[in-house]
């Protein structure tokens, strides 16, 4: 059955891209109506909505925008991270973590490799979901700048045990046995934190920062 889903490379068939679309989209729309039916409070307004779609839609287009690949999955972008982590600043983690699920998924679509559902959770879902933490740190000072460190971190803590989990047999044989046990850590994180680096020395900048108060400002009025 796995067959007619994956192919021999890992990758997906013409069938389990049309399951994955199908399984993405009553996923995403299932978590907003959960979402906002716990409170009217809670529910996103259309501006928020569009907000949302075009911050998600930058992330993915950013996503394309390699600085360098990794041999085997990751690769330091031109910010992508960036994107959802605004999203889950303006309107909190839970929104942040919807945004986040919704752009794992696009990810998925993108480069799928399959080797089991929780290797895809981890690797994918769970991993980009994850960005929405930054939304815990909203309200502080320097709020953008801490949520976006901590979700680099929860990002990569996901990868990293999926790592642990399915991908220990590819390490090179030239790392060092003794480091063994924290490949998967300094695989993902390695990638992951070049890209952090790059996005706080941008973000950092008086202009840039002026500009995203501003964007934040229309976003959230």
């Amino acid at each position: 059955m796995s067959q007619l889903f994956v192919n021999a490379d890992g990758g997906l068939t013409t069938a389990g891209y049309a399951i994955t679309i199908i399984a993405g989209i009553v996923l995403f729309l299932a978590a907003v109506y959960f979402a906002g039916k716990h409170s009217s409070k809670n529910k996103l307004t259309t501006k928020q909505l569009v907000f949302c779609a075009v911050a998600m839609a930058l992330a993915f287009i950013t996503s394309y925008l390699k600085i360098w690949n990794m041999p085997w999955g990751g690769s330091v972008t031109l910010c992508s991270m960036l994107f959802i982590v605004l999203v889950a600043n303006w309107y909190g983690a839970g929104t942040g973590v919807l945004v986040g699920l919704a752009y794992g998924i696009l990810q998925f679509i993108q480069e799928p490799y399959v080797l089991s559902f929780f290797q895809v959770c981890c690797d994918y879902i769970l991993a980009f979901a994850a960005l929405g933490v930054a939304g815990f740190f909203a309200k502080q000072n320097h709020g953008l700048l801490k949520g976006y460190i901590a979700a680099v971190v929860a990002r990569g803590a996901f990868h990293a045990l999926g790592g642990y989990l399915y991908w220990m047999d590819y390490m090179p044989d030239n790392f060092p046995q003794s480091l063994r046990s924290i490949y998967p850590i300094a695989y993902n994180y390695s990638y992951i934190f070049a890209e952090a680096v790059i996005t706080i020395i941008i973000i950092s900048i008086p202009a840039a920062a002026k500009g995203l108060n501003r964007v934040k400002q229309t976003a959230v009025s």
